[in-house]
């Protein structure tokens, strides 16, 4: 995880088989909305609002697309942190 200009970002790669579809993009918005911090995940396709699921959905990223979390404001550390745990954790999936 890495710290510049007030913003945290990590980068993860998505694991789970099917990439990040409805379930997991869900996920990721009540994770990020949990947080005052503005929480944006990034790939090739571009950067999107991560409290957003159809955002989210709008990357498609599949299996093996790496993703940027990065977040400003208050909480943006923990933010990154909680968004990159549901990536490690396959999103509870096989």
């Amino acid at each position: 995880m890495t710290h510049a200009n007030g913003s945290w970002t990590r980068e993860v790669q998505v694991v789970n088989t099917l990439g990040i579809h409805a379930r997991p993009a869900g996920k990721i918005c009540q994770t990020a909305a949990r947080f005052a911090a503005q929480v944006f995940l990034e790939t090739d396709a571009g950067a999107v609002d991560a409290k957003s699921i159809l955002d989210i959905l709008t990357l498609a990223a599949p299996q093996g697309a790496m993703v940027r979390i990065r977040a400003h404001g208050p909480d943006a550390q923990e933010a990154v942190e909680a968004v990159a745990r549901l990536f490690v954790e396959r999103f509870g999936e096989e």
